[in-house]
């Protein structure tokens, strides 16, 4: 754990309709819901303002790879929306592998009996949670960041 950077970390699931948001506390013990947050023009302002209201040092932005690890339309489009959230958060961002995570939300949610219907709206801040856990869990037995550092995003020391 000696290579562990305390601080709070937003993680993000950006979808087509909705875009999870979660966050861990300073010692990244636990990652936790915070808001699904539609996706339109005021998706970006909103994540950016989460990111000042918890005090965050860093955004995890899952990148949704196909399973044998190749680019998919998915892909392309949480890029463009992490460059954004880079741009407006001037916080460093880094896309972070999240393949099953949506899958692995949706069952917990069934094993909470939670129907998929009335997951919906929260399906997405599982998610992120879901990819953050595993991002600090990764980071703090490693002592290396998960992900990769979004081109022109600043690394916090």
């Amino acid at each position: 754990m000696s290579g562990f950077r305390r601080g709070v970390r937003l993680g993000v699931d950006v979808g087509k309709a909705r875009v999870g948001v979660a966050r861990c506390d300073r010692d990244g013990l636990l990652a936790v819901p915070v808001e699904t947050v539609p996706r339109d023009d005021a998706s970006l302002t909103r994540i950016a303002a989460l990111a000042r209201e918890h005090d965050a040092f860093e955004v995890l932005v899952g990148l949704p790879v196909s399973l044998s690890g190749g680019e998919t339309a998915s892909t392309a489009d949480a890029r463009a929306f992490a460059a954004g959230l880079a741009e407006v958060t001037a916080l460093p961002v880094r896309l972070v592998d999240e393949r099953l995570s949506t899958v692995s939300a949706h069952a917990a949610l069934r094993e909470a009996g939670r129907s998929q219907k009335s997951s919906r709206r929260i399906v997405d801040q599982v998610a992120a949670v879901v990819l953050l856990q595993q991002a600090i869990d990764v980071e703090k037995s490693t002592g290396t960041p998960t992900g990769a550092l979004l081109p022109g995003s600043l690394e916090n020391p």
